[in-house]
């Protein structure tokens, strides 16, 4: 067997994997495998302009289909690996066919965390995690619909306001008592709760689904407290799980994600990973975490083909996300884990502001809304460990490039 370049996964990171291998000069064989249907694509647009019929298909992909022939990158889709064998450096695939490597990268991502309530197997429940479910959704999107989102985290948000606008009839059930409650701190989440109800969105909050009833098809959601929703459809977003199972299985070291070092290697030298299925060093936060973000997807890419290609920099990024839902852009940047103080800068009621989260006068992380200054000063001053007097941030008088001018000075005197 010739050996290659094996990429398995045809996602974000898998996509920015091969790029990045050309541009640095890669000229051996590369092999990307995947289950999915499509060539990678970029998959935060599914719940929002995609979803919203906004833009169509090709917009999603990260590069053209005639990249990849042009860039000799050969692509099997439709297609799993079933095994990796470690000591002869060979995947066995699907199609009953195995394929030597030279270096393996897994880039597998995440898949949707399922519903285990009684009749989730029932017709009109769905996950939004791909192109595939998105055209199985948007036939449902009609005026006056009843669905009913499971899960008030992002997907579950996004949908429900692109729902809401198309006129259709939207709950959502949240275990918790707020929305985003991982994510956002308590007045971050009422802001949004009070958006999506003044849209005409219903969220029902200390709710847990026990039951989808229907024939054939849901048409009735009940909560273990006996209360109950009509439904024509639902979607749940209630998180996902690392797609490790692979790498598990072949004994490379796992972790609620495949675990890395800081140069996107596993505990086999050989194989590499990147992206939503790896657990990763961070020396700008100090801790081993797993993220979800095509941020992370693409700059863990772009780390392993530095690896793969002999040239090593180890990857060191502030997280970021972002979520928009109506008119508004929410702008993560940082872990708000620790976080002791949070001030809220600007008026909420002009739906810009920015929300900060600190320890003591150390910035985390800031919640950036329609509020793109305070999101790339917030990303400068995190990775600089930069330090601003929390009575300063608060003050809605000073000007807060001044500040952050001037903690940045003076982490670099």
């Amino acid at each position: 067997m010739t050996e290659a370049l094996v990429i398995a996964g045809a996602g974000q990171a898998a996509g920015q994997a091969t790029v990045s291998l050309r541009q640095k000069g890669y000229e051996g064989r590369i092999v990307m495998i995947g289950d999915a249907q499509h060539i990678p694509y970029q998959r935060p647009p599914l719940s929002k302009k995609y979803l919203a019929g906004e833009i169509d298909k090709e917009r999603l992909y990260i590069k053209p289909e005639r990249f990849y022939p042009e860039h000799d990158i050969e692509i099997r889709l439709k297609t799993r690996i079933e095994s990796i064998d470690r000591g002869a450096r060979s995947i066995h695939l699907s199609d009953n066919s195995d394929l030597a490597y030279s270096k393996l990268l897994l880039a597998t991502g995440s898949r949707a965390r399922n519903m285990s309530a009684a009749g989730a197997e029932l017709n009109g429940i769905f996950y939004l995690r791909g192109i595939v479910d998105v055209l199985a959704i948007q036939p449902h999107f009609k005026a006056g619909r009843k669905l009913v989102i499971v899960g008030a985290g992002y997907i579950g948000l996004e949908v429900a306001a692109i729902a809401v606008k198309k006129g259709l009839e939207v709950t959502i059930i949240e275990t918790e008592q707020r929305v985003m409650n991982r994510v956002v701190a308590p007045p971050i989440s009422s802001f949004f709760q009070q958006a999506h109800e003044e849209a005409g969105v219903k969220i029902e909050f200390g709710r847990t689904v026990k039951e989808f009833r229907g024939d054939g098809t849901v048409s009735e959601v009940v909560c273990t407290n006996g209360e109950s929703f009509a439904a024509d459809f639902c979607i749940v977003g209630i998180g996902n799980l690392p797609n490790q199972e692979i790498a598990a299985e072949a004994g490379i070291d796992c972790d609620n994600g495949i675990v890395v070092n800081e140069f996107c290697q596993t505990s086999d030298l050989n194989v590499l990973a990147a992206g939503d299925c790896t657990r990763h060093p961070n020396a700008l936060i100090g801790i081993n975490l797993r993220l979800e973000s095509v941020h992370n997807a693409i700059e863990q890419s772009k780390t392993a083909a530095a690896t793969i290609c002999g040239t090593p920099v180890a990857y060191n990024q502030i997280p970021w996300f972002w979520s928009d839902q109506y008119d508004l852009k929410l702008q993560i940047v940082g872990l708000s884990n620790d976080y002791d103080q949070f001030i809220l800068r600007g008026d909420p009621a002009s739906r810009s502001f920015a929300g900060f989260y600190l320890q003591g006068d150390k910035l985390l992380a800031v919640d950036a809304i329609n509020s793109p200054r305070e999101f790339m000063l917030g990303k400068k001053l995190i990775k600089q460990g930069a330090r601003i007097a929390p009575q300063d941030i608060a003050d809605n008088d000073k000007d807060f490039k001044s500040l952050a001018t001037a903690a940045l000075a003076a982490v670099s005197s």
